[in-house]
Formats: structure tokens, C-alpha cells, sequence
């Protein structure tokens, strides 16, 4: 999310999440090791067209914010090998436990960006993204933290500008007040509009999302997740 200048100076983005919470085991250390100098994206200097990310013809390029261990970016990656992915995560656990996919798979079309999102979406060429993932973001719950919540009004704004006309921007959060107010945020914002019609298609997943680790344990701890599909107008 760009942030306004202040006497012409831009101030810094700033990222709270934590970079590690412990050591990496030697599998996910070695994949990292091994993957992530191959896909991992550099910061281009000038606004670049994210296909240019891939060393192959991609129809679409999709993205995700925060993928965690990336069980969800690596199902969609399989099942759609034309697609390019963009997955972005700071946490470095994360980034390796990807990495181990990745290898495992054999994948050729994700490229990582191991640092905050905005700061890649900021070089990104206006409608040059055909799909967006924001799954399970940091709720950030209290009120004086609700500013470090990732989607405000400034970053649905860079949002809309990046996604093509018709394409789809996906979230999903087990924090109910979080569901709250990324359903406000975004149903108001006049680039976007709500696909869900009955109570199903918020309360269930999309047929082509896959059961996660995450998503289980919420459900078993009575957190179902919300699923919050918009389209872009």
C-alpha cells in the first residue's frame, strides 16, 4: 500500500509480522536452499508486467498475499500449470515449508516474493493481475492495531487498479470481526462487488479451494472460516 507524502517524502512501509519463530528443519532448510534462489522475484526497478516474472508463456497470472505454509498456492499451482502464481510471505517458516512443495512437485510456474506484497505490487503495471488471494490475514484485533490490517481503503484502491476488469479478488478469515470488516471495506469500494447470492457462499468454500491444515484446525476449534469472493467491476 502506497502511503501519502508527507513535504514530499514518501514514508516507508512498514511490516509487524514475525520474519522466524524457530529453526528450520534440514528437509525444508535444503529446499529452501535449492528453490528459492530459483524463483524468488526480484524488486524491478520500473513498473513491469508480472508475466515477465516467468521463463514460459503463462495465460494468467494470479497472486496471494500472505500463502502461510502454501498448501493453498501449491493445489491452485497444480491444478492450473498455464497460470503463473505470485505468492507472497514474510514469514520465513513459511517461504521454506513452500519451497519443500515446490520441489516435491516439481512446479515450475510459482515465483516467490519473500517480503511484504505492497512493496511487489507497487512495480506491478496497471490490470496486469487476473486473480488475488488474501487468505486468513492478520486480524490485528485490537482497535488500536485495526490501522496495521492489511486491507484499508488506500490498499482496495492499488487492488483495483492491478486486477483486470471481470477478474476475481478471494479472501477468507476465521476472526470474525476481521470477516466483518473486510466485508464492509470491500463492499463499499466502489471497484468491487459481492458474488455471494445465499448464506452458502460465504459460509463455504469454492469448489477449487483445497482443505488446509489451518482451515481444518480452525473448524475443529469451532472457527469456520468466511469466504469472501468479489469480483472486480
Amino acid at each position: 500500500m502506497s502511503q501519502k507524502p508527507i513535504s514530499g517524502v514518501k514514508i516507508p512501509i512498514r511490516s509487524f509480522g514475525r520474519r522466524r519463530t524457530k529453526g528450520l528443519r534440514a528437509t525444508r532448510a535444503g529446499a529452501m536452499d535449492d528453490v528459492l534462489p530459483r524463483v524468488s522475484i526480484v524488486l524491478p526497478e520500473a513498473k513491469t508486467d508480472p508475466r515477465s516474472f516467468f521463463d514460459f508463456p503463462v495465460k494468467e497470472v494470479w497472486f496471494e498475499i500472505g500463502f502461510g505454509n502454501g498448501e493453498h498456492l501449491l493445489h491452485q499451482a497444480l491444478n492450473n500449470p498455464d497460470v503463473g502464481f505470485i505468492g507472497c510471505e514474510p514469514f520465513m517458516n513459511g517461504v521454506a515449508a513452500l519451497c519443500v512443495g515446490i520441489q516435491e512437485k516439481n512446479l515450475k510456474n510459482i515465483r516467490i516474493w519473500p517480503e511484504d506484497a505492497r512493496l511487489l505490487m507497487e512495480k506491478f503495471k496497471p490490470h496486469s493481475l487476473d486473480r488475488l488471494f488474501l487468505l486468513h490475514p492478520d486480524p490485528w484485533p485490537k482497535t488500536r492495531h485495526h490501522k496495521r490490517r492489511f486491507v484499508q481503503t488506500e490498499t482496495l484502491d492499488e487492488i483495483a487498479q492491478l486486477l483486470k476488469p471481470g477478474t476475481e479478488f478471494r479472501m477468507a478469515t476465521d476472526h470474525p470481526e476481521l470477516a466483518a470488516w473486510l466485508l464492509e471495506k470491500t463492499y463499499f469500494h466502489p471497484a468491487f462487488k459481492w458474488l455471494a447470492t445465499c448464506a452458502d457462499d460465504w459460509r463455504k468454500p469454492p469448489a477449487d479451494w483445497p482443505e488446509t491444515r489451518y482451515g481444518q484446525k480452525g473448524v475443529e476449534q469451532g472457527r469456520p472460516p468466511a469466504y469472501l469472493s468479489f469480483r472486480r467491476r
